[in-house]
């Protein structure tokens, strides 16, 4: 009988921690390859640095950006950039913006959650301009998807 108590008070302990934990609520509109799971592996840890000499913040010789050095939370200009696209005239990039405290979704393009890759540039083997804009100060993960397939995800840190 004890043990049968304790059983049942451990898995009523463990169901109300998990019941604390705001789920992810992916929105109408994210495109549908977009997957709940996608979130819960984002290594937080794992934070985009400088790399190169153009002034490009990401993951090296994987994707970055060139604008996010001076973040802000009003409508700026970023530049991406990327390795590993042999095709950029067929590749569209999704991007996708997960804060992290509140654990919501937003599409931080200015003009959705998609734009077409252009060439090489500054070293990488495609780039896209974009405005972007960061709805609220906090740690963010960018996602990015190309074609629909997951492709990297970037993390800043945006206070201003």
């Amino acid at each position: 009988m004890k043990r049968c108590l304790l059983l049942f008070t451990v898995l009523l302990l463990l169901v109300g921690c998990s019941m604390n934990e705001k789920a992810v609520t992916l929105p109408e509109d994210v495109p549908d390859f977009v997957q709940e799971s996608d979130f819960k592996s984002i290594d937080w840890n794992k934070k985009a640095v400088e790399f190169g000499d153009r002034g490009i913040i990401g993951n090296d010789n994987k994707s970055g950006v060139i604008g996010v050095s001076m973040p802000s939370l009003s409508t700026q200009k970023w530049m991406w950039h990327l390795w590993g696209i042999e095709a950029y005239r067929d590749t569209k990039l999704t991007i996708i913006g997960y804060h992290r405290d509140s654990k919501t979704i937003h599409p931080i393009l200015v003009d959705g959650w998609l734009i077409g890759l252009d060439g090489p540039n500054n070293g990488a083997d495609a780039h896209a301009p974009s405005s972007v804009k960061i709805p609220k100060p906090g740690e963010w993960a960018i996602l990015l998807y190309t074609n629909g397939s997951y492709f990297d995800t970037l993390i800043y840190d945006i206070n201003e």
